[in-house]
């Protein structure tokens, strides 16, 4: 178990290496690009299957204790450490982002995005890869500071080198945002490991901040909670969100909406919520206003893309939701709660599935009409996907109404928690000030019906009309990378006792002070 954490945190690394290396004749064949582009898919798929046989082995009786452990003296001037381990609340996190990036390599065989050197773009994913899976299994405070850092150059690149129109601006913008949020994130981190006289992360949530004085926690959760913000992201922190998805290729899409966007929210999870209880209390309900002004943002951002005559683009519209969807986890979070945090963590895992399919989705509608301008896409050359390319309009719209919380589908129970949490928030906090925001957040649930009842209607119906060349509906390579994705949705959306007996019982201990 220790050695298979290690791999699947350190193998794309040296996966990364091995593809900027020259191939060996042998393996080589006639296409140096496809030699290296199946170099990608085979080491993303070692990772989740390494993924997959810890998720097997770990030991489900006990998920709110520490497995997989490795804690190696690495820096004893600061009494910094390679502190490895999992837990409930990040084994999910860490398979959906070894399936996730396994499902873009995949694709990217079949439909590379057009760029550069196929050489770069594969070392890039992998490098994206081991960055998101090191934040999910580190311990220690500062290895936690380094992995979140890793991911921004990688995803940089992959929006500057290989997106669309304005890549440029929308690269320089998200890793301006992100630098920014998190130099001041470093600040309270390292105020936390100055104060506490640790960085250890387990150590500190045990404690549970009685080493740490109230203002020195208020101090922190306001510092490391802006950097984690500007990651999930929260409003008004979003702008650079928009921008990044619409220039981004579709994979680019799909990591960063499915895997990126969860490290600012695990932050929360992890490390404010166990170590700074007292600052967390203090800022909750701060918190819990920005997440429902997001979520009605969101939707109403959406609603103003999906209008007719607006040239809303589809990829910004998924985007925006993305905020939206996003205030619903941070609202879980900030009512400081068992059932809100466990809701909050089943909508990540929840929106990872949902939007990473439906970014694919449009992506594939994208490259087959040249365009995502929803106006193009329902005009008079409009889509009709329903008639053209049944089995994709039919895959969207059940994309969308996961996303719009359908019952029985995953984006249900991650909302509905959440809501409950907000309900009957922790003691200590304001319940009429957090009855207020669930109130907010189930209208903004009726709002995202809206809009992705309206994209549906635009984009899938309509008449078939005879045209000069035939739309290609799904192919294979198509329904392999989609289908684990839409058929993980309807296991979480009809079993979530799966995900929740892994998170409940780390979020009971998390919020207990670390005491089972």
């Amino acid at each position: 178990m220790q050695f298979l954490l290690a791999f699947i945190v350190v193998g794309p690394l040296v996966g990364a290496v091995a593809a900027l290396l020259p191939a060996p004749p042998g393996l080589r064949g006639k296409n140096p690009d496809q030699a290296v582009l199946r170099h990608g898919v085979t080491v993303t798929g070692a990772i989740l299957v390494a993924a997959i046989v810890l998720a097997i082995g770990f030991d489900h009786d006990h998920p709110s204790k520490m497995q997989a452990t490795t804690d190696i003296s690495w820096i004893p001037a600061l009494d910094v450490r390679i502190h490895l381990g999992i837990d409930g609340i990040s084994l999910p996190l860490l398979v959906l982002t070894a399936l996730l990036t396994f499902l873009c390599a995949l694709y990217s065989y079949f439909k590379m995005p057009d760029g550069p050197s196929p050489k770069a773009f594969v070392a890039l994913v992998l490098v994206l890869e081991s960055g998101t899976l090191a934040t999910f299994a580190v311990l220690d405070l500062l290895l936690f500071f380094l992995a979140f850092e890793m991911v921004l150059i990688p995803m940089y690149f992959l929006i500057a080198r290989w997106g669309g129109a304005q890549r440029q601006a929308a690269a320089w913008k998200f890793i301006l945002y992100t630098l920014l949020g998190s130099v001041i994130m470093l600040l309270g981190l390292l105020l936390i490991g100055l104060k506490s006289g640790t960085f250890d992360m387990v150590a500190l949530a045990t404690d549970n901040g009685r080493g740490l004085t109230s203002s020195v926690q208020v101090i922190a959760v306001l510092a490391i909670g802006v950097g984690l913000a500007v990651k999930t992201p929260m409003w008004p922190l979003h702008s650079w969100l928009p921008d990044a998805h619409t220039a981004a290729p579709t994979v680019g899409s799909v990591l960063l909406a499915g895997v990126l966007l969860k490290m600012g929210t695990y932050g929360f999870v992890r490390i404010l919520l166990p170590i700074t209880p007292d600052g967390m209390h203090t800022f909750a309900p701060y918190l819990a206003a920005f997440a429902v002004v997001g979520i009605v943002y969101g939707s109403l951002a959406c609603l103003a893309l999906a209008r007719p005559g607006s040239k809303g683009d589809l990829k910004r519209l998924i985007a925006y939701s993305s905020v939206g969807h996003m205030g619903f986890v941070l609202l879980g979070i900030a009512t400081m709660t068992p059932t809100g945090v466990n809701g909050a963590l089943f909508a990540n895992i929840a929106h990872g599935l949902i939007t990473g399919l439906l970014f694919f989705l449009v992506g594939a509608v994208k490259d087959r009409y040249g365009t995502a301008d929803l106006d193009t896409l329902s005009g008079a050359t409009g889509a009709a996907l329903y008639g053209r390319a049944p089995r994709l309009g039919g895959l969207l719209a059940f994309a969308a109404v996961a996303s719009l919380g359908l019952p029985g589908l995953a984006g249900f129970w991650g909302e509905m928690l959440t809501l409950f949490g907000a309900f009957d928030p922790a003691q200590g906090l304001s319940r009429p000030a957090f009855l207020t925001f669930m109130s907010i957040g189930a209208f903004g649930t009726l709002l995202t019906a809206a809009y992705m009842l309206i994209v549906v209607r635009r984009v899938c119906m309509g008449e078939k009309r005879e045209e000069p060349h035939r739309i290609a509906d799904i192919q294979t390579y198509e329904f392999a990378a989609w289908t684990p994705l839409a058929a993980l949705t309807v296991l979480a959306g009809l079993w979530p006792a799966v995900l929740l007996g892994l998170t409940d019982p780390a979020v009971q201990k998390l919020l207990a002070g670390g005491k089972s």
